[in-house]
């Protein structure tokens, strides 16, 4: 059995899959809560047994909590654990920008679907929006815009008068009330922001994508793009099945 996990800037995810790449059980938690303590409730929960872990991997983009995640890991079961940089990934994608400063979750989701014929945008709605490009088998790179979350609370705490406000679809463009206004505001202008750069990345780059939507909010706004869109909420753990591959 294999432990594959996601940490990100908000939250963490780790899964238990097994050889024939069946993904088990899975936990979620707070990023910003890794401790020894909480490591050891949590995997409790999805590991029985530590000694039938034969391959442990990441992609994080944090490195003190994969730091200490490791350093348990390692302790209980004995084998190394790997962050997907700390591999090899020639194989499974080329790289055409600074390979240092893209994230290891951005990478995984392009491996999960690269091909030597299709063309992907990206988009993840994670603490960050993010628009990655991937031309065949190549990560030609992306897009960060603001995550929809933090800009939200970020306008709630900097304004006294606006309250924290859960973003919801809104049929209507102009607001009859604080609430609602700050609701259309943010749901038609990410609407927009994404419409706008998927039809700049296809000007730029004069190809063809098929576009993959994930994260927190896809679910929210994948009615609202214009472009015809697949809704992967799996992307990432599939990526890290692909990678783990490259462990002997």
């Amino acid at each position: 059995m294999y432990i594959l996990g996601d940490i990100g800037n908000s939250e963490t995810k780790i899964f238990l899959v097994n050889s024939k790449n069946k993904i088990l059980k899975n936990i979620n938690f707070s990023t910003k809560k890794i401790n020894n303590k909480i490591l050891r409730s949590k995997l409790k929960l999805l590991v029985s047994d530590f000694k039938n872990i034969k391959k442990i991997l990441f992609c994080s983009v944090v490195p003190e909590s994969f730091y200490l995640v490791k350093k348990f890991l390692s302790n209980k079961t004995k084998i190394r654990c790997y962050e997907i940089k700390n591999l090899n990934l020639k194989s499974l994608i080329n790289v055409k920008v600074n390979y240092k400063q893209v994230g290891s979750d951005r990478l995984t989701n392009a491996i999960s679907l690269i091909n030597n014929k299709d063309n992907f945008i990206i988009l993840d709605f994670g603490t960050a929006t993010t628009f990655d490009v991937v031309i065949k088998k190549t990560y030609k790179g992306g897009v960060i815009a603001p995550g929809i979350k933090i800009s939200l609370n970020n306008l709630s705490d900097k304004a006294t008068l606006i309250p924290k406000i859960n973003l919801k679809k809104i049929k209507k463009v102009i607001g009859i009330d604080t609430i609602t206004a700050v609701r259309a505001g943010f749901f038609w202008g990410y609407a927009g922001l994404i419409d706008n750069v998927i039809n700049l990345i296809k000007k730029e780059t004069g190809k063809s994508f098929k576009l993959i939507i994930t994260g927190g909010f896809s679910d929210l706004f994948k009615k609202s793009i214009k472009t015809k869109l697949i809704h992967n909420k799996d992307i990432t753990i599939k990526g890290l099945i692909k990678i783990s591959k490259l462990i002997k």
